[in-house]
């Protein structure tokens, strides 16, 4: 089949390599101009660590494995550390793998096979399903028809916009708003990351390989804003924490001036009826965003691209049976996923002065100091 993937990031990526392997004309479109692979290490864990494997992955995932959780601390506004992050309370066990984002985009990058077109600086812009295939629209103004469209474009998917309705009916803000900022000027090592709390804010550096990454996150109810307009969410991060000044907070926001492709966003979790509606079906971030705080997007994204493209094989042609097998098999990790993530803001951005320190003494309580 002649198959359409909307997004270039993990899930993108992850079904166009299996969709194309089995033997179907993949085309990827993506808006930005190149591969996004910014953003802080990410997790691969429980049964997408098997589903790399079948993929030929798993070898050159573990190879570029990095520690940056396992390295996470807490500290005071004088840069003292006061209690570290046990893995056990983020859900982690030894066979979880940790990698930068940047590299399993190239491994996933150089996994594509030959024939993958891949069209940057576009975007879908409308969407028409006869029954027989689906008509698309470029933003640049070109056409194609392709039998199916997989929405694999992130929490603010235009597919399923296009396809579902808009997003405010199937989100679920959690309470925070999340920023990475690059840090050129630090050095990544295997050195502690420190992450600062004051009431309602957290300020981290995550280091990892050569690299180091602000962290930043606040709590706010939800902030009407154009998630595509990169001056208005420097502005909101820089007035969530202008008045502020201890421990690194000034430095970090200085860095936020200077970060091109700084990444700003909301921690919302999206929550769909189904993920498919005639040729066209949602996986990843587009389908049931978990959120980073559940620590298993990406594991998401691995599982459902490798079960959607095995029921298509499967299917030998019955599109609607296979996207019903690949949610039926995909539903349970979802929802997995998006339950773990509990208590995980008071956690990592606690709301008072009592409640952080509470929270670091429940940790130190636990030999986590």
């Amino acid at each position: 089949m002649n198959i359409l993937v909307s997004g270039a990031g993990m899930a993108g990526l992850a079904v166009a390599v299996d969709l194309a392997s089995r033997g179907h004309g993949v085309t990827v479109v993506e808006r930005a101009s190149h591969f996004r692979v910014n953003g802080s290490p990410i997790d691969i864990r429980g049964d997408a660590i098997q589903v790399a494997a079948e993929m030929g992955l798993l070898e050159g995932i573990r190879e570029r494995r990095v520690r940056m959780t396992e390295l996470t601390q807490f500290v005071d506004g004088d840069g003292t550390p006061v209690a570290r992050l046990p893995l056990r309370e983020i859900g982690d066990s030894d066979d979880d793998v940790e990698i930068a984002r940047e590299d399993l985009a190239n491994v996933l990058v150089d996994a594509l096979p030959p024939d993958v077109v891949i069209r940057f600086r576009d975007s879908v812009e409308s969407l028409v399903d006869d029954g027989a295939g689906v008509d698309v629209r470029f933003e640049s103004g070109d056409t194609a028809r392709f039998d199916l469209v997989v929405g694999a474009d992130g929490q603010h998917s235009t597919v399923r916009r296009l396809v579902f309705g808009p997003e405010s009916d199937y989100a679920r803000h959690l309470g925070l708003y999340i920023s990475l900022v690059d840090l050129p000027g630090e050095v990544g090592s295997d050195r502690l990351n420190p992450m600062y709390n004051y009431p309602g804010h957290l300020a981290g550096i995550a280091r990892y390989q050569d690299r180091a990454l602000g962290i930043l996150m606040f709590r706010s109810e939800p902030i009407a804003y154009d998630y595509r307009d990169l001056d208005a969410q420097k502005k909101i991060l820089v007035d969530a924490f202008a008045d502020h000044r201890a421990w690194k907070v000034p430095d970090l926001v200085d860095a936020v001036h200077d970060d091109p492709e700084l990444y700003f966003d909301s921690v919302s979790q999206i929550h769909l009826p189904t993920w498919h509606r005639g040729r066209v079906v949602l996986i990843g971030d587009a389908a049931h965003c978990a959120t980073g705080l559940s620590g298993r997007g990406t594991s998401l994204a691995f599982t459902g691209a490798h079960f959607l493209a095995e029921e298509l094989e499967r299917a030998a042609g019955d599109h609607t049976a296979a996207f019903e097998r690949y949610a039926a098999r995909q539903r349970p990790y979802v929802e997995f996923a998006q339950n773990s993530v509990g208590d995980g803001a008071d956690l990592v951005v606690p709301s008072t002065w009592e409640a952080i320190a509470a929270r670091d003494e429940r940790l130190r309580a636990t030999g986590a100091a």
